[in-house]
């Protein structure tokens, strides 16, 4: 997470272009100084109680190279500073220009570069507060002076008076400047350092999602690919057991068996290339009509019947629209349910498919009265399962039925809405295609749910 604005300041880092400019500010601040002190000098500044040039050059060179390291060091830099440009302006050393700047630099880069608020809080009053304590008693000196030089000191506001003020108010608005341009440098660089930090948390979240997003594709890719290969390998596998049990004795037999299992495999082939393309389609449509919707459920059921498991097929209800991914998830857990039904079940085991509609949900289950437990560890199909009840907002119920066999229950709430005349014809064709069928056992219902046979099951489960 991103540090917020109120969090602890760390400090800034002074690169090597920063330490650089530094030392030519420096240099150049020390001829500046050393130029004014000669200048001063010459135009008798102090008159004669300036000391000797050689003091002047001391001066410089201590008022103004301390500014090289001003950001590694910017506390000491500032209290030496303003302590030698107290001592420079005590001894009369004529430079009076440079001085100031100097100090004025110095107090602002404690106010930039100190991460410790209080403490560049602390070292910046001390200088001024000990400036102005400085400045009073040099005005109480000046003024208490019987000198006959100077400025006039006779009426109630005099000329020594408005230049003493003048004093102040310079003073005040040099180190007051000072100050503020200091602090808001300073928060002008945690702003940008925070704004660096949530640019890189967001980096960091992109390539997270990203890295999510390629997850959840391998995981809907091999959803994908799990329900087509376990369905159709299943029936050829079936099939190819059935033709090699009576290929001696029943050709014929045999032959229809593998008639099944070459029919299976192209079917299994032709899903394939679909997912295929619908994979490398960019808006992730697959091309042409998909068969994956609830319409093809007596096809499903006629597949598993024709390959060994007897299944009947009921719609229970007034159909309504669906969404086409709850269409397709629910075909693919009608699919699993039934694969799982074929290999697990047993020879004897027969299954029972049954759609129902509600106002306010659709739900589908599957039951079959094979053998009710499994031995090792459940696989992906009952993963997969559950994977598309989530994604299709449901709930999804799989277990033993407690007079034998398994239950897979999936249960998808649906908006309230009323059927329109679209939907009505649908259902009608989809009725009439299960009633046209020719598969043994299919059959559609339009009792209510109460009265399936198959909700005295307990805790629904799945076998992968």
């Amino acid at each position: 997470m991103s540090a917020p604005l109120t969090a602890r300041p760390t400090a800034r880092r002074v690169s090597a272009s920063e330490r650089r400019a530094d030392l030519w500010l420096a240099l150049a601040l020390f001829v500046g100084a050393i130029l004014s002190s000669w200048l001063g000098q010459v135009a008798g500044v102090y008159g004669d109680e300036s000391p000797a040039f050689g003091w002047a050059l001391v001066y410089a060179a201590a008022l103004t190279l301390p500014l090289a390291v001003r950001r590694r060091h910017p506390e000491a830099v500032l209290l030496f500073v303003a302590f030698a440009f107290f001592v420079g302006v005590s001894l009369r050393i004529p430079e009076v220009y440079v001085g100031n700047v100097a100090v004025f630099i110095a107090m602002y880069t404690v106010g930039a570069w100190v991460a410790d608020r209080r403490r560049a809080t602390a070292v910046r009053l001390i200088v001024i507060v000990g400036m102005f304590i400085w400045l009073l008693v040099t005005t109480f000196q000046a003024a208490t002076d019987d000198g006959d030089g100077g400025l006039s000191r006779a009426g109630l506001f005099s000329p020594f008076a408005a230049y003493m003020l003048l004093q102040f108010l310079v003073i005040a608005a040099f180190f007051g400047g000072a100050y503020l341009f200091g602090e808001r440098a300073w928060a002008q660089a945690r702003s940008r350092a925070v704004l660096g930090e949530r640019t890189r948390e967001l980096e960091r979240e992109r390539e997270l999602t990203a890295a999510q997003a390629v997850a959840l594709d391998r995981v809907r890719i091999a959803r994908e690919l799990h329900d087509v290969v376990a369905h159709h390998v299943s029936a050829m596998g079936v099939q190819a057991g059935a033709a090699r049990a009576v290929l001696d004795r029943d050709p014929a037999a045999a032959r229809g068996a593998l008639v099944t299992v070459e029919q299976s495999a192209r079917d299994a082939l032709v899903e394939l290339r679909q997912l295929l393309e619908t994979l490398r389609t960019p808006d992730a449509d697959t091309p042409g009509e998909s068969t994956l919707h609830l319409a093809a459920l007596p096809d499903l059921v006629a597949h598993a019947t024709e390959n060994g498991l007897p299944t009947t097929f009921a719609v229970v209800g007034e159909p309504v629209e669906i969404p086409e991914l709850v269409q397709v998830n629910l075909y693919r857990v009608a699919q699993e349910a039934l694969t799982n039904a074929r290999r697990h079940g047993g020879p004897v085991a027969t299954a029972d498919v049954r759609l129902r509609y509600s106002t306010d949900a659709i739900e589908l289950e599957v039951s079959n009265d094979g053998r009710g437990h499994l031995v090792g560890r459940p696989g992906l199909g009952l993963v997969g399962m559950r994977e598309r009840a989530t994604a299709s907002g449901g709930t999804l119920e799989a277990g033993p039925r407690s007079r034998g066999g398994f239950l897979v229950r999936l249960r998808v709430p649906l908006p309230l809405r009323l059927p329109d005349a679209k939907t009505t014809a649908d259902a009608s064709a989809t009725v009439a295609r299960v009633t046209d069928a020719s598969v043994t056992g299919v059959s559609v219902t339009g009792v209510s749910t109460t009265d399936s046979s198959a909700t005295g099951a307990s805790n629904a489960g799945s076998r992968a």
